[in-house]
């Protein structure tokens, strides 16, 4: 893409970065007040049934996925124009979402900053291989990223793992304000859940809580997965990437049915996220619609977006994914060539 397009792509998207107030406080009432009716029912409907009590739950999970749309607008200034009232949302919505607010915030960006780049992985992204590396690891690698391709892992030890250790600590090189805020979140969390549990019974929080946070966090990364990985999905060497090429070309629009895409905050609009991360959830569809270039992105939708747990491993030379079968025979070759 030249740099003229390039221009004039950021100037047809720059109307959508202004934040609105009324909209945001909209947003918020629209989506916290609810989730917390929906806690509160979940917890009074174990007394009529347990499966009311996890459908319940299952409302309560997608309430907590739109509160994380809004503490994610937050971590990338959008949500509101004012800073201070983006780190205070952010930060109490980070205690909703079991996420640390400044710790996601620097991560987040270091993941749009590289976002299909192979020589800048390993910070807020999906783990991904590329056929050559795969080949190449040890047994023991290609073992621990076989279990992390695995779908029971990804979706079901992955919820547990990003709520109980991956935000709950700070990296070693977190300065005095992420280390902080933090600690502010974790402390803020030990409270409140002591609280509840003195008031309900550990028995029914577990139940509640635990089901709540564990669907939110599955469908949280099946979205996140799913938007980055699709057959033809852009990674480019350093010298060879381009930021606004990652952005359309690596990440999806992902077509939901218009219940889901309210739930979702709009955020399968993922190709405007990554070409500008300052516009508000409220505003990614209004940008793709009106920008005919965006329309081009790869669109998927729920049953095609299935087709990406087969994806496992990154083919460079001709630009796609594939499956671990397509290249066994690679592996029996260095075997071969080993012995």
């Amino acid at each position: 893409m030249s740099r003229e397009k390039t221009a004039q792509l950021r100037k047809f998207v720059a109307p959508f970065e202004k934040a609105d107030v009324k909209s945001s406080v909209r947003q918020l009432l629209n989506t916290i007040p609810p989730f917390i009716l929906a806690w509160f029912l979940a917890y009074q409907a174990l007394d009529v049934s347990i499966w009311l009590t996890i459908a319940l739950s299952a409302v309560a999970a997608a309430f907590v996925i739109r509160t994380f749309i809004i503490f994610h607008d937050c971590t990338h200034g959008s949500f509101f124009k004012n800073k201070k009232a983006n780190a205070v949302v952010g930060t109490l919505t980070g205690i909703m979402t079991l996420f640390a607010y400044e710790k996601w915030k620097r991560e987040h960006s270091i993941h749009h900053a590289s976002s299909g780049n192979l020589d800048k992985r390993g910070v807020g992204d999906i783990w991904v291989m590329t056929i050559e590396e795969y080949v190449e690891a040890s047994k023991w690698e290609r073992f621990k990223y076989r279990m992390y391709r695995n779908p029971l892992v990804m979706f079901g030890f992955g919820p547990l793992f990003l709520v109980l250790i991956s935000s709950r600590f700070n990296r070693k090189d977190a300065r005095k304000k992420e280390r902080n805020n933090t600690y502010l979140i974790n402390i803020s969390l030990v409270v409140i859940y002591t609280l509840l549990i003195l008031a309900i019974g550990w028995q029914a929080f577990v139940i509640v809580q635990g089901t709540t946070m564990f669907i939110a966090g599955a469908l949280g990364i099946w979205l996140f997965y799913v938007q980055h990985t699709f057959e033809d999905s852009y990674f480019e060497d350093e010298n060879e990437w381009d930021y606004v090429k990652a952005a359309i070309e690596g990440s999806s629009y992902y077509q939901l049915p218009k219940v889901l895409q309210w739930v979702t905050g709009n955020i399968g609009f993922h190709h405007v996220h990554h070409l500008s991360p300052r516009v508000p959830n409220y505003n990614l569809e209004k940008a793709h619609e009106s920008t005919p270039p965006l329309q081009q992105a790869t669109t998927i939708d729920i049953k095609s977006s299935l087709k990406s747990l087969s994806y496992k491993l990154y083919d460079a030379p001709n630009k796609t994914f594939v499956t671990f079968g397509e290249i066994k025979h690679l592996l029996a070759d260095s075997k071969t060539a080993e012995q």
